[in-house]
Order: structure tokens, then C-alpha cells, then sequence
């Protein structure tokens, strides 16, 4: 049938009288970005911003009161000049990083590494001109603000720069100013800067790993939550609407046999069987919490419930010490047990089953094991096991599943 032909999933044809369909709603604008992630990014932001104004405010402040200084004539114009160019550089780094600074069509990161080498390179030859210290300190800000920010392909350029121009002045190749003291004093200093600047972008390109790595783990953190969630509301559905299966299909055939009395009890546990699974569903998420029942309960309660639905029976065997077991085990042993007696109600119709759990030294161990059954069952798809088995192998454990001689066996280990 095609698409436009069919009603809708509800039951009622939403078509005008027209034949026409309802116009289709706008679509709701992508929810904003969270409070917390907005604030966190807006407290980065003004970092950023208190802390290159707090070195530009040293850089000027520290020349300012070194020798030779600021003036107009000789090595004073020079410091001079490049202080006010290393001050621009630095401002213009804040200025770039503004929304409507830029033209769109611009690569705002790259502006600002272009401007980070202008400072580097400006604080090289202020040194050279100033033999102060503030200098320096804008030089190691300049390579770390590179590291840290900007991805290798644009950061080791800079690095590679800063070295390139240390050796160039304090070799003698570009002579910014006559420098003082001893030719080895000389390259002891341009040794010191080297290495200096080497350890800075490395830290700072550490630091920019390690953020990059916490967001990555962040991040698979959020895809295996989610997986785990689909995972449980999956086992719980497929438990639930299993049963309530049996139960309607069992209705239907007492129907025909005008048996309403007891087709009406299959109805009415069919829609208990769909109420919990419902509550189940919500409670999801919160499963793994400490709140749920042990395990030997648990797996009672799902043995009581076999039995009332298909009055068969569904023996529980616990053996060993028992004891609390982490969240998550408990829940995947819960789960594997929902999911191995759904399989025997739907492949094994009219066979009993049982249950045994094993507590045992740094091991839990849960068998559901039935009979081969005279009845048909229904096919599946394996997709059951399939969820079972991906659920122990992240709890570092094994699921054995397949025919035995005496029937059918799902064997659970995980650590405990």
C-alpha cells in the first residue's frame, strides 16, 4: 500500500474531507545548549580574557620599569615600539575571538594563531632589545597558548618559529641590537630559551591531550549509558510482551471453546502483565541503583510468575553463601533469567523449567535448563542470546546457550 494511502497508525484518517492531508506542523527549534555547559564556556571565555589582559598589563608594566625603558631615542624606541606591537598582537588574540569581530567567512582559530606568531615573535626581539624578564614571560605564554589551543598542524609551526627566531638572534644572524656580555653567555641564554620553550609546549600540549582524551571518555561514557538503557528497556519489553502473548493467544483459544470465564483471567493477566511491564520501564534507569531486591527473591518472584502463567512448573535452586552482589551484576543475572524462561514460554511451550544460582568465590553462576518440549514453539531470531551474551562480555563474564540431551541450557558466569 503506499505511504500516502494509509491512515494513520492510531486508527483514525487525520485527511481532511478534501482528501487532503493536515499541513504538517513546524518543527520545533533544536533545544538550547544546557545551563551548565553555556556557564561553564562563558567562565572559560573570561579567563581567557582576565589572562591575556593580565599579560599585557605585565609586559608593559614589567618594560616599563626595566632598563633601558620606554622612550624615543635608541634601544627606548625600540622597547617602545615593540611593546606596543606585542600589546596589539595580544589584544587582537581577544578581539578575534569575539563573535562579530570576524567576518564569518574567516577561520577565527587561524587568525589567532597568525597573531599568537606575531607575538612570539615580537617578545623574541623585545628580548633582544630589553634584556628584561617580561619579555620571556610573554615568549612562554605566546608557545603555551599555541599548544594548548590550537591542533598540532598549527601549533608545531609556532614552536618551530620560536626556535628558529631565538636561534637567529642569539646567534647573531639577525642582530636586533648589539647584545651584551660573552659570546658563551650568549648561547647559554639562547640554550636556556630553547629548552625552555621546548618544556612549556609540551606541558601545554599534555594538558590539551588530556582534556581531549576526559571529553572522548565523556563521551563514550554518554553512548554506553545509552546503549545500556536500550539494552534494558529491550530485555524488559521482550519479557513483558512475550508473556502477554501467551496469555492472549491462550485467551483466543479458550474464546473458541467457549470458555470466557477463563479466557477472561488470561485477558486480565495479560493487562497486569503489561501494567508492570510499563512500571518496569520507568524504573530503567534507576535499576541499577542499590534499591533492588536480592537475587534469590528476585529470581523467586520470576519463578512464581512462570508458574501463574503457564502452570508449569519452575524450580529454584540457590546454593553457596549468598550475598549482595554489585548493582550491575544483579542486574544482568535478573535480566539473563527474565530473558532465558521468556525463551522457554515462546520456544518450549508447555515444559517446565528451572533455575539455579551459584555463589561461589569471586563467581556467580546462574543455569536455566528445561526439558525438550511436544509442543511447537515459536521461532525467533536469536537476537535474545545475542543481548545476553554482549551483556556478560562487559561484565568481563561467559554465556553458554544451546541443546543439551536432556533439552535446553543458558549458563551465566560473571565475577563477583
Amino acid at each position: 500500500m503506499p505511504i500516502r494511502d494509509r491512515p494513520h497508525r492510531f486508527g483514525r484518517d487525520r485527511r481532511s474531507p478534501e482528501g487532503s492531508l493536515p499541513p504538517t506542523p513546524a518543527r520545533a527549534p533544536a533545544p538550547a545548549q544546557g545551563p551548565d555547559r553555556s556557564a561553564s564556556a562563558r567562565r572559560n571565555a573570561v579567563a581567557g580574557v582576565c589572562l591575556r589582559a593580565a599579560v599585557i598589563a605585565m609586559l608593559v608594566a614589567g618594560e616599563a620599569t626595566s632598563r633601558p625603558g620606554f622612550g624615543l631615542t635608541g634601544e627606548r624606541l625600540g622597547v617602545t615600539l615593540l611593546t606596543i606591537a606585542a600589546s596589539v598582537a595580544l589584544a587582537l588574540t581577544i578581539i578575534s575571538r569575539l563573535p562579530v569581530a570576524l567576518p564569518r567567512r574567516w577561520d577565527k582559530a587561524l587568525v589567532e594563531a597568525v597573531l599568537i606568531g606575531f607575538v612570539i615573535v615580537l617578545s623574541i626581539a623585545l628580548d633582544a632589545v630589553s634584556h628584561a624578564g617580561p619579555a620571556v614571560g610573554v615568549l612562554m605564554f605566546g608557545v603555551g597558548a599555541a599548544a594548548a589551543r590550537h591542533p598540532l598542524r598549527r601549533s608545531l609551526p609556532l614552536l618551530l618559529l620560536a626556535l628558529a627566531s631565538l636561534a637567529a638572534v642569539f646567534s647573531g644572524m639577525l642582530p636586533v641590537t648589539e647584545l651584551t656580555g660573552a659570546a658563551a653567555d650568549r648561547t647559554d641564554r639562547g640554550l636556556s630559551l630553547c629548552v625552555s620553550v621546548c618544556v612549556v609546549f609540551t606541558v601545554a600540549y599534555a594538558i590539551r591531550e588530556r582534556r581531549a582524551a576526559t571529553a572522548a571518555q565523556a563521551g563514550e561514557a554518554v553512548l554506553a549509558e545509552r546503549a545500556r538503557i536500550a539494552r534494558e528497556i529491550h530485555d524488559i519489553l521482550a519479557h513483558s510482551l512475550s508473556a502477554q502473548i501467551v496469555h492472549l493467544e491462550g485467551a483466543r483459544l479458550l474464546l473458541r471453546a467457549d470458555r470466557s470465564q477463563e479466557a477472561l483471567d488470561r485477558v486480565e493477566r495479560a493487562r497486569e502483565l503489561a501494567k508492570n511491564g510499563l512500571e518496569e520501564a520507568r524504573r530503567a534507569v534507576a535499576a541499577l541503583r542499590d534499591d533492588m531486591p536480592p537475587l534469590p527473591a528476585a529470581l523467586a518472584a520470576l519463578a512464581e510468575d512462570f508458574h501463574s502463567s503457564t502452570g508449569r512448573e519452575c524450580g529454584l535452586d540457590v546454593r553457596g553463601p549468598e550475598r549482595r552482589l554489585p548493582p550491575e551484576i544483579e542486574l544482568a543475572v535478573i535480566r539473563t533469567a527474565q530473558e532465558a524462561v521468556t525463551n522457554v514460554r515462546r520456544h518450549a511451550p508447555g515444559s517446565p523449567a528451572a533455575v539455579r544460582l551459584s555463589f561461589r568465590d569471586g563467581e556467580c553462576e546462574l543455569e536455566v535448563v528445561n526439558p525438550p518440549s511436544a509442543e511447537p514453539g515459536t521461532p525467533g531470531g536469536g537476537y535474545g542470546l545475542v543481548g545476553m551474551r554482549e551483556r556478560a562480555e562487559l561484565l568481563g563474564g561467559t554465556l553458554e546457550a544451546g541443546a543439551t540431551g536432556d533439552g535446553f541450557l543458558v549458563r551465566l558466569r560473571v565475577p563477583a
